[in-house]
């Protein structure tokens, strides 16, 4: 029974600061835009990568020399 007390405080604890932090995820707007990353991942991107970005075709770019 004396574990009770400190048990409720500790799990009162817990939800507020479990609540806070929700609070403060709504707040900074996480969770605003829920489909854009689901439609982001499944548009096509056919832009060249950058120049460097790519290995050269053909094998490792460390063993070229060799």
């Amino acid at each position: 029974m004396d574990i009770l007390y400190l048990l409720v405080p500790l799990s009162l604890v817990l939800v507020f600061l479990i609540g806070g932090v929700f609070w403060w995820s709504l707040m900074s707007g996480m969770f605003d835009d829920l489909e854009g990353p689901a439609w982001r991942i499944l548009q096509d991107d056919d832009a060249p990568a950058a120049d460097g970005a790519n290995p050269p075709p053909g094998g490792d770019a460390t063993r070229a020399g060799s």
